[in-house]
């Protein structure tokens, strides 16, 4: 029995279910058949009026099967090609039916799910936030391979197209309605296929019905085709936008804009073949590798609780406190009272706490203007919200978060004098950065319940959250805290206890080696320019400026007082800049009378001269690559060694853990990810060469000798 179910009404109407083993729709090595199979039969049909397409599952169809693109490799390339060329010669026969072929959309369709959709004359959706539309692969590393660029190009126009192709965007269906992706909406499921039906019919005898625009004569793309004067503009600036925004570190979005520009170029089935070229291509390279590793396969282990304790029922957090109103509280403060959950927001005095809450209006304010709340809902939302300097409002917490400076002594006093107001079986959490938790812990009364949960700046904007097990954290502690992550709608990762956990830790060694080379009389500028160079955000320098000398300052004060020396085992050249900056100079960052740059009002930052007088030396130069390896490898050693030493708990951790806390280069998927496709055997030959050039921090971990040695790759 076929996966594709097929009725044929008493109306000449032939239904489709896709309903294929598993819980999605995909388009596998199944679906070539059941579709292969279905379209030899509507070929040879008499009497037939139209066709639907539906989906027996909540998801009209998930697109195409990542375990096979994954799988692929360079000598599969030509067997590949012919794979999505007769995937696309089934999607051209399906649209050249006769009778017209209507996609009734029940649920998403993203990526493939969407190009079935788009090879159907008329598409019909189900009016709900869940229905989701679009085509994403780009954000996969790929591009839409099933004939999406070539269709909605044709469709929409290259203009219009482009940010669905080059950005993945995606779309309820009235927005997709509103650009002209699909035509139809329906209030109900149950509405859905009837009123697919009744469309076949309403529209029986009209030939135009069958025909899809493209294949209609004298067709034009919308806007014009590729080299229209109209278009000229957009054509030359699309490549240089392109190159500022990816560096030219992401294949993806260089070939979707190349097959967009054939599409309005050549005629249909040329573009296709051209379209399955660039597919073929994007499939090979290890940037798609990484990204569908790590952005699909690594991220749902992530998010669906692989590593959270299995046993423990789920926990809702209906009340929370949280100690300090500052920048980390208040952010914590609002995404807390936007999952709907009572904030008790406490600080030293009601000013503060009542200034803190103000973050949130303004916040809320800024979602008005942009159309995104309504003043009811504000209401709701800062109804959540208790500012407070009282203990008093504590009381009854189901979880209490401590947001303050890194210090020890003033962490420890705070948990000692509001522990007790805790809920029973209440979790502690301390939002710190990189104090280890096993110390924290050490002045609560139940160190089971004390838990790391570590949060990144800006709160309301960072999806990720750090969750830092101490040696006496208990299971249920973890389930709690894991869940109170999801319910604000952020990523947890799972790490052990260290100075520093997995995050601070890795992203210091990026401070410290730019640091070292600005020691060694390389000019400060190529090295800031060589971390974005990689694909970090914003250069080491730069980032160090912003997060502030200062606070690594007091950060590396309190290592000292806890009998730490030097950072991580090596004494840190960043220690030399810190002490000629901040503690010679008075530069504390950005923000702090300057740091590395002067800051100008209007807005413009310059090197510091004297700093350039100090360490800047004319004749020390370093090749790019080096200097870029540097500030790579660095931080994939430091991962390396975080999940050796049991810090990490995971790979998947480490990898989501790195793209999305530290800014780890998304064409890498994650620093452990990178290892995978830079080549085990490489990697270790790098380190070695680099370990007898620049010194022992770049010594390779024992665990890729062991993965080498075991075959393994880390998954």
């Amino acid at each position: 029995m076929s996966v594709f179910k097929y009725e044929k009404d008493a109306d000449g109407i032939v239904t489709v279910t896709m309903d294929m083993t598993g819980p999605v729709n995909a388009m596998n090595k199944e679906y070539g058949i059941a579709m292969a199979e279905t379209v030899e039969k509507l070929e040879a049909e008499t009497e037939l009026s139209g066709v639907v397409f539906a989906s027996a599952k909540k998801v009209f169809f998930a697109g195409g099967d990542l375990h096979d693109l994954l799988a692929a490799q360079p000598s599969d390339a030509e067997l590949f090609f012919s794979n999505v060329e007769a995937v696309k010669s089934q999607l051209r026969r399906l649209e050249k039916l006769p009778v017209p072929v209507v996609a009734a959309m029940n649920g998403a369709a993203l990526g493939g799910g969407f190009e079935i959709c788009l090879a159907c004359n008329h598409r019909i959706a189900y009016d709900h936030k869940s229905v989701q539309i679009g085509l994403p692969e780009v954000g996969l590393g790929l591009l839409p391979g099933g004939g999406g660029v070539v269709r909605l190009v044709n469709l929409l126009g290259l203009q219009t197209a482009l940010p669905y192709l080059m950005e993945g965007k995606k779309v309820v269906p009235a927005k997709a309605l509103a650009a002209g992706m699909i035509h139809e909406l329906v209030d109900s499921l149950e509405a859905l296929l009837p009123r697919a039906k009744a469309y076949i019919l309403e529209v029986k005898g009209n030939a135009e019905a069958a025909i899809q625009p493209w294949d209609k004569k004298g067709h034009k793309i919308p806007g014009g085709g590729a080299g229209s004067p109209k278009l000229a503009q957009v054509l030359m600036a699309a490549p240089a936008m392109l190159a500022q925004k990816t560096r030219g570190l992401l294949p993806a979005p260089v070939e979707v804009l190349d097959c967009a520009v054939e599409a309005a170029r050549l005629d249909f089935d040329a573009a296709l073949r051209v379209e399955s070229r660039g597919l073929t291509k994007l499939v090979m390279t290890p940037e798609a590798k990484n990204l569908i590793s790590t952005f699909f396969f690594q991220m749902n282990k992530v998010n669906g609780g692989a590593s959270r304790p299995q046993e423990v029922a789920p926990n809702l957090t209906k009340k929370v406190g949280i100690l300090g109103a500052g920048m980390m509280g208040q952010g914590i403060a609002y995404v807390s009272a936007m999952a709907g959950i009572e904030v008790i927001l406490k600080d030293m005095t009601q000013e503060a706490a009542d200034k803190g809450k103000a973050y949130t209006e303004k916040l809320l304010d800024k979602r008005i203007s942009r159309g995104r709340m309504t003043e009811e809902k504000k209401a709701e939302v800062l109804a959540l919200i208790l500012p407070t300097a009282s203990n008093d409002d504590l009381q009854g917490c189901d979880l209490i978060i401590e947001a303050v400076f890194e210090n020890v002594e003033l962490k420890n006093k705070i948990t000692a004098s509001t522990e007790s107001y805790l809920a029973e079986n209440g979790v502690w959490g301390s939002n710190t950065s990189t104090l280890p938790i096993n110390l924290l812990s050490e002045a609560s009364s139940k160190p089971e319940n004390f838990i790391g949960i570590h949060f990144f700046s800006p709160v309301d904007k960072m999806p990720l959250v750090e969750i830092i097990c101490g040696d006496k954290t208990s299971d249920e502690t973890l389930a709690k805290a894991y869940d109170f992550s999801r319910q604000i709608k952020k990523t947890p990762i799972v790490v052990n206890d260290s100075l520093g956990f997995f995050t601070s830790r890795t992203f210091s060694t990026y401070l410290d080696e730019a640091a070292r080379m600005v020691v060694e009389g390389l000019h400060p500028v190529i090295v800031d320019n060589m971390g974005k160079a990689i694909g970090m955000p914003v250069g080491p320098l730069t980032v160090h400026d912003e997060t502030s000398q200062q606070l690594s300052r007091k950060a590396m004060d309190t290592w000292a007082d806890m009998g730490v020396k030097g950072k991580f085992g090596e004494a840190a050249a960043q220690e030399k800049v810190l002490t000629f900056l901040l503690d010679e100079n008075g530069r504390g960052g950005r923000h702090h009378d300057g740091g590395y740059y002067t800051y100008g009002a209007d807005g413009s930052k310059n090197i510091w001269p004297k700093l350039l007088e100090k360490f800047h030396r004319a004749e020390v130069s370093l090749p790019e690559q080096d200097i870029k390896d540097r500030l790579l490898f660095r931080q994939v050693i430091e991962s390396l060694k975080c999940l050796e030493t049991n810090v990490l708990r995971s790979v998947a951790d480490g990898n989501i853990g790195s793209i999305m806390g530290i800014g780890a280069p998304i064409w890498t998927g994650g620093y452990l990810q990178f290892v995978n496709t830079y080549g085990l055997e490489k990697f270790q030959k790098r380190c070695t060469e680099m370990s007898a050039e620049f010194g022992e921090r770049f010594t390779c971990p024992a665990i890729v000798a062991e993965k080498i040695a075991s075959g393994e790759t880390f998954v």
